[in-house]
């Protein structure tokens, strides 16, 4: 039987935080950005931040687990 959750939650988060897809933070002229696709060494670190903090709220504190099989 294996533990999918981790795996969904991480690709999850990860697309959806990535820099520029969806938002950007900060923003090149402003301080949140919608769909610009461009990235900054500032906006790499606040994404990967808070990716860090979701991932570790929903692996470790919540404990998600999709299992199969």
């Amino acid at each position: 039987m294996a533990d999918w959750g981790p795996v969904v939650i991480a690709v999850v988060l990860f697309v959806l935080l990535s820099p520029g897809l969806l938002f950007q933070i900060p923003g090149r002229g402003r301080v949140v950005e919608f769909g610009n696709m461009q990235t900054s060494g500032a906006s790499i670190m606040v994404h990967a931040i808070i990716y860090f903090g979701l991932i570790t709220i929903f692996l470790i504190a919540i404990g998600v687990h999709i299992y199969t099989g």
